[in-house]
């Protein structure tokens, strides 16, 4: 079993698009998300979770032990009954998806172990990499026979805002492809719209709780660096002409010298600035940006800048 992370980290994340969506709103018709008081774009954390997903997903294409639990189109119970298979109990909760007796099957297993649900909870655990780093909520396991709980993940994103607020811009497009005969001799031609961001440049801010990891979920050294490798090139497997060009520029990583960290979090974010250039009015690559980070972090705290 790996050993968990004994430090905590806070992080901050500065990613960009241009002339790309980088999260529609499916309530606003797929416009790019806008806070209406103040014109900042929005991500929401679930997006970037997703991508964190889908990198790791394409470098381990399913090893074990680095799995992804939360897949397009794929049933979470399919990953559950894995998980009964590996502990011995497949027949019993074969017999339960077949309609038999929930109750009865489930009383019986846990009157042989009392420990049966929380050994299902390490298994999903240790077998797939997001249940380990983001948590996950498994109360319905087997059409809700067992119970994994709601594991709570180490590792927490909040929402990405830009730097500066953007302006979505509605461009009209056309298609040339055409599907049936009829529109060939009518000669239709059909319309659309697409939402674009012409540039900006975007900051996350997350958390990574050492004591969760170990109390909870495992979360070790090695998928401490795999959390960081996918954060630096979640982008980089995920192009579409939806998002158009999207890069992380900068993870910025204040690592703590306790489990329970040196520092409120809040502080380590304030000393990292992103300002416009001297100059730049409107924005439109990394480069009109200066980002800079304090030198006068608090005692037991480090910093490390990847790009």
């Amino acid at each position: 079993m790996r050993e968990p992370i004994q430090n905590r980290y806070d992080f901050v994340i500065l990613f960009d698009v241009e002339n790309g969506n980088p999260n529609g709103d499916p309530d606003a018709g797929n416009m790019p998300r806008v806070d209406p008081e103040t014109g900042n774009g929005i991500i929401t954390d679930v997006c970037l979770k997703r991508k964190i997903r889908n990198y790791v997903q394409d470098v381990k294409e399913d090893e074990s032990g680095w799995r992804i639990y939360i897949k397009d189109q794929v049933p979470l119970n399919r990953s559950d009954l894995e998980a009964g298979e590996a502990l011995g109990i497949g027949e019993e909760l074969a017999e339960i998806q077949k309609g038999k007796d929930a109750k009865k099957i489930v009383t019986k297993l846990r009157s042989n172990d009392p420990d049966i649900d929380l050994k299902l909870r390490d298994f999903m655990c240790s077998e797939f990499f997001d249940i380990r780093t983001f948590g996950a909520v498994m109360t319905t396991f087997v059409k809700g026979a067992l119970n994994c709980g709601q594991v709570r993940g180490p590792v927490q994103l909040g929402f990405a805002r830009s730097i500066d607020p953007i302006v979505p811009q509605e461009v009209t497009i056309t298609r040339t492809a055409i599907t049936t005969e009829s529109d060939a001799q009518n000669k239709t031609t059909e319309m659309g719209r697409k939402y674009v961001v012409p540039y900006g440049l975007y900051r996350a801010e997350g958390f990574v709780s050492a004591n969760l990891a170990r109390r909870v979920t495992g979360f070790s050294e090695e998928d401490l660096q795999m959390l960081w490798q996918a954060i630096l090139n979640m982008f980089e497997n995920d192009h579409s002409a939806a998002r158009g060009k999207m890069a992380v520029r900068e993870l910025i990583i204040f690592k703590h010298a306790s489990e329970l960290g040196n520092a409120a979090s809040y502080k380590l974010f304030d000393a990292v600035t992103v300002k416009k250039v001297d100059g730049v009015a409107v924005p439109r690559k990394f480069s009109d940006y200066t980002v800079t980070v304090s030198e006068d972090l608090p005692e037991g705290v480090t910093c490390e800048r990847l790009s």
